[in-house]
């Protein structure tokens, strides 16, 4: 596609998909890098789901799991890169699973794709929730004092209301706020560095080399607590991964905004790959901010390995709340952008008739916004989290098993949604049809590591995360249970379900909503390479 932006041009390769512009494409290449960027918010997960590598690793696994898993799923952007290119939908991967492996094979995938961004969705306003609240706390103590986890949830569903409505009411609005969020992100995650690095408190000092990079912790109760052994290499510490592999997820909101964004085979293209790219330099960077601002790794343990732990020791209690602060303005922009990608999905799998629906789902309001997906979206969402209103501590220590689970189901959810398509391109080789943006012959090795890895992270993502919430021993609660591995089997089980008695004698993939006369062939650019 031409780097300037020609209507006919996205409509064209729009049509020849079998669809109609219905949405608005008023969204620049920079707004779709935008979106992607601010749903990976290293502002989010790297401050929310700290624990997970703190409590399964500890420092030395997040400072060297970091990079190696970021690499990984450098892999996996651009091999999604290149399907985007060629098939610029709002549905994209559900809607490449069915070009590539027929109406089943997107059936799941468009399923699973949508699973994991509900979850993700609940995840990323939760965290903002609890991040508020706590904002709050280190200016009020009587508010502190007076913590509950029924105020943290009411808060949460003011957040995911505050979200649906922005997304109902303007789309022009979140284009704005995605910009907004890219510069929130780089100058709040430079100066939460800075902070770190030259406001430590009086007293306070910076770990050293040693404590950060080679320092590991086991809080799971597994293996007696020991740090070595092939239990801790082969069990413990992939969980750590999960951390990077939350954070630096949803930048498959660049294709379900497609069908919005200006040159949407280039722009959307580059959206993803570079979200992914700074957001791993960036997160690292933060990352080894809070590890090197440590004071006492005992005492983080015994707050449950949560970055405020670090906050409290290492910052005085304003200068934490404005970091605090900054962590939940970035939150609050994630679930905008959230909600937004979760909205054109649900749109996008509605318009082909494959949820229950569907005529609710699809329809559009005077803004061309899916105003009962986005209402849909934050009820399921309020729904998967309810498990969050449960208190949980692990030898004293504040652990939230729930928010973990949510973040499990919606990292598996949307790994297993980009690894089907992702296989099947693989399978199709040169008879792959590439758009102007592609991996020319890297895809063999490419798009195989990437599978591979998206199937082992993903069985990583059901196993329980504390011993306790394992049945056979002692001391078992469901309300240690990572539910993630009730959620996601029996989810996949009413699926298979689904399609045996009912969707298989009528889904036949996606339809068109255009005529074939009307049909035009997209223009063949001059492919360039990664």
């Amino acid at each position: 596609m031409p780097e300037g932006y020609e209507p006919l041009d996205d409509e064209a390769h729009l049509a020849s998909l079998g669809y109609k512009q219905e949405l608005s494409r008023n969204w620049s290449g920079f707004s779709n890098f935008a979106i992607s960027f601010s749903i990976i918010s290293i502002l989010a997960g790297c401050f929310t789901s700290f624990g997970l590598g703190w409590n399964n690793g500890g420092p030395a696994a997040i400072a060297w799991g970091w990079p190696i898993v970021a690499a990984f799923i450098m892999v996996i952007g651009f091999c999604m890169s290149e399907l985007v290119s060629a098939y610029p939908t709002s549905g994209g991967i559900y809607w490449w699973a069915s070009k590539l492996g027929g109406p089943k094979a997107g059936y799941y995938t468009g399923w699973l794709n949508l699973i994991g961004l509900l979850a993700i969705d609940a995840s990323v306003a939760y965290g903002c929730a609890s991040f508020f609240d706590t904002f709050v706390g280190y200016y009020s103590d009587s508010w502190a004092s007076s913590y509950s986890l029924t105020r943290v949830f009411i808060e949460f569903i003011v957040i995911l209301a505050l979200a649906a409505a922005i997304n109902i009411f303007s789309s022009h609005l979140l284009a704005v706020l995605n910009n907004i969020s890219v510069w929130w992100h780089v100058i709040g995650s430079i100066v939460v560095v800075a902070i770190l690095w030259f406001f430590l408190k009086s007293g306070a000092h910076h770990a050293s080399l040693s404590d950060v990079f080679t320092k590991t912790i086991n809080n799971t109760g597994f293996f007696g607590g020991h740090t070595s052994g092939w239990g801790f290499l082969l069990y413990v510490l992939p969980l750590s991964a999960i951390l990077t592999q939350y954070t630096i997820t949803g930048y498959d909101a660049s294709v379900h905004l497609s069908e919005e964004t200006k040159s949407a085979a280039n722009s959307a293209a580059r959206g993803i790959w570079r979200s992914i790219f700074y957001s791993a330099i960036g997160g690292w960077i933060l990352l080894l901010s809070f590890l090197f601002a440590v004071q006492d790794s005992d005492k983080v343990s015994e707050g449950g390995g949560s970055v405020f732990a670090i906050f409290g020791q290492a910052l005085d209690p304003k200068v934490a709340g404005l970091v605090v602060l900054i962590s939940t303005a970035g939150q609050f922009f994630c679930t905008c952008a959230c909600m937004t990608s979760t909205s054109r999905m649900f749109f996008a799998f509605s318009r082909d008739r494959a949820v229950p629906g569907s005529q609710y789902w699809s329809r559009l309001n005077a803004k061309k916004v899916p105003v009962y997906a986005v209402i849909a979206a934050a009820v399921i969402a309020l729904l998967l989290t309810l498990p969050a209103l449960v208190k949980v501590d692990v030898n004293g220590a504040p652990v939230p098993v729930a928010f973990f689970a949510v973040v499990s189901i919606g990292v598996i959810g949307l790994y297993l949604s980009f690894g089907i398509p992702i296989f099947l391109r693989w399978k199709a080789g040169s008879a792959f049809k590439a758009g102007s943006w592609n991996n020319g012959s890297k895809y063999r090795w490419m798009n195989l590591v990437a599978a591979i890895e998206i199937g082992v992270m993903s069985i990583v993502g059901l196993l329980p995360t504390l011993n306790v919430g394992v049945p056979w021993v002692d001391g078992f609660s469901m309300k240690y249970v990572n539910y993630a591995i009730i959620v996601v089997p029996v989810a996949l089980l009413l699926l298979w379900i689904y399609w045996h008695v009912s969707v298989k004698h009528w889904f036949t993939g996606p339809i068109t909503t255009i005529d074939s006369a009307t049909t035009t062939t997209d223009p063949e650019p001059e492919p360039t390479t990664t």
